[in-house]
């Protein structure tokens, strides 16, 4: 039998084109771990004063490092948002893992067939989807993508070509309307018939009774971390977010183990390293900060100031409200799931910003906050456009505040660090005069 001589042809470059394909995959990889292991170097003993706080850190290498494998054999379900109850994924026997990612490497490869101008965080995201490589050595069985901008929300419907599918939960914006709280409700039992399908299980009100007290007993050691830094500061605002960022890849129970010695370790020294008055207390809000872009938190701390509290779903909105049950019934159990992971969300996609508003002014006021700082990520409109409604209410407070334009880029850093320095610099001016 005769080849088709074109036929011969397509089928050589098909195989050199994947060829292609897997070597700049390998780059990328390559790139995000060298990426990853700097910032690491650069940020180890920047504020560590905790034993506790090595198994963090490893846990950060172990997620920079290809060969681990810790998620092989587990059932995956990926998520790209905190509005993703990671209850109901425990409950049917699965394993949530939080893939939005902080890479400048990853940011590139999804610029290769994302708008050039859109969120690095959302391209990144997108780039290490395309490429198939997911933290952990993890096969994810679906990728849960909440509209929580319109990047995200336009994102499915772009990667409809990638080796895991997606599934679009919609939020419902406007949350001063009890119709939309009713439709969420109604969103999540979606989600959770989609997920029995995954996983070939049934919910039932002991699995997710279960799960809930898993979840809850990490919430428990978050809020008493969060205390703890709100105390004296007994933690650095880094470590605070890059505990949070391990959170996204741990085992729960690990993880919740060793804050709870972390936690110990610190309240044993408390008078060990009393808080300097003289560092700005700077609270945090904006576009999260995710491993390994950490440049802003870093910076201010590196240049004398303080990071006290934020505002970020990365990190102190990540864990810290928790799922208030009246009845341990299946019908009970999802409202009061539903009700956590969306009343008290201050995403920028929700309208009104009220809520916002409240919970900034309230950390400003138990943390004792000198000065904010508002990070935007280049590109994301809806934290560019609320941080308007944010600098006329600090104003009108007294508060001063920073906005910062960033990306995954570490070129800016010169940049940023002159501002932030000079921001710093103006609050301990105001301190001695008053």
């Amino acid at each position: 039998m005769l080849l088709n001589p074109y036929n011969q042809i397509m089928k050589n470059n098909m195989s050199e084109i994947n060829m292609l394909n897997e070597r700049q995959s390998e780059n990328t990889i390559s790139y995000a771990k060298k990426e990853g292991l700097k910032i690491l170097r650069e940020i180890r003993g920047s504020g560590e004063l905790y034993l506790s706080l090595e198994y963090f850190y490893k846990r950060l290498y172990d997620f920079l490092d290809r060969e681990n494998a810790d998620l092989h054999n587990e059932t995956v379900i990926a998520t790209m948002c905190n509005f993703v109850p990671d209850e109901l994924i425990y409950a049917l026997g699965a394993y949530p893992l939080r893939i939005c990612s902080g890479f400048n490497a990853f940011d590139h490869a999804g610029a290769e067939f994302l708008p050039s101008k859109g969120c690095p965080l959302v391209k990144a995201t997108a780039g290490r989807i395309y490429q198939n490589n997911f933290p952990m050595g993890a096969k994810p069985k679906l990728i849960i993508n909440p509209a929580s901008c319109d990047q995200k929300k336009k994102l499915s419907e772009v990667m409809t070509d990638v080796a895991v599918p997606f599934y679009y939960l919609e939020i419902p914006s406007a949350k001063n309307k009890e119709a939309n709280y009713n439709l969420w409700i109604l969103n999540l039992l979606d989600l959770t018939k989609k997920l029995e399908d995954i996983t070939r299980r049934k919910l039932t009100h002991a699995k997710l009774k279960k799960a809930i007290s898993m979840v809850f007993a990490a919430q428990s050691e978050f809020r008493r971390l969060t205390e703890l830094r709100k105390n004296n500061n007994l933690i650095n605002g880094l470590d605070y977010l890059l505990i949070s960022n391990v959170y996204f890849f741990d085992n729960i129970t690990e993880w919740t183990k060793h804050l709870k010695q972390l936690n110990d370790e610190v309240e044993a020294n408390h008078d060990a390293y009393p808080s300097d008055p003289k560092k700005p207390r700077i609270m945090l809000t904006g576009s999260p900060s995710i491993f390994p872009n950490v440049k802003v938190p870093y910076l201010i701390e590196s240049l004398g100031g303080k990071v006290v509290a934020d505002d970020f779903c990365s990190s102190q909105r990540l864990l810290y409200d928790m799922v208030a049950v009246d009845e341990w019934k299946l019908y009970d159990m999802i409202p009061a799931l539903a009700a956590r992971y969306y009343k008290p969300s201050t995403c920028p996609n929700l309208f009104p910003a009220d809520d916002k508003k409240r919970n900034i002014l309230n950390l400003i006021k138990e943390n004792k906050v000198d000065g904010v700082l508002y990070q935007s990520l280049a590109g994301c409109q809806l934290f560019e456009m609320e941080s308007l409604i944010i600098s006329k209410l600090l104003e009108k407070e007294g508060v001063p505040m920073l906005y910062i334009e960033t990306d995954y880029n570490p070129d800016d850093q010169g940049q940023l660090s002159t501002r932030i320095e000079a921001f710093i610099e103006s609050i301990q001016s105001s301190k001695k005069i008053a």
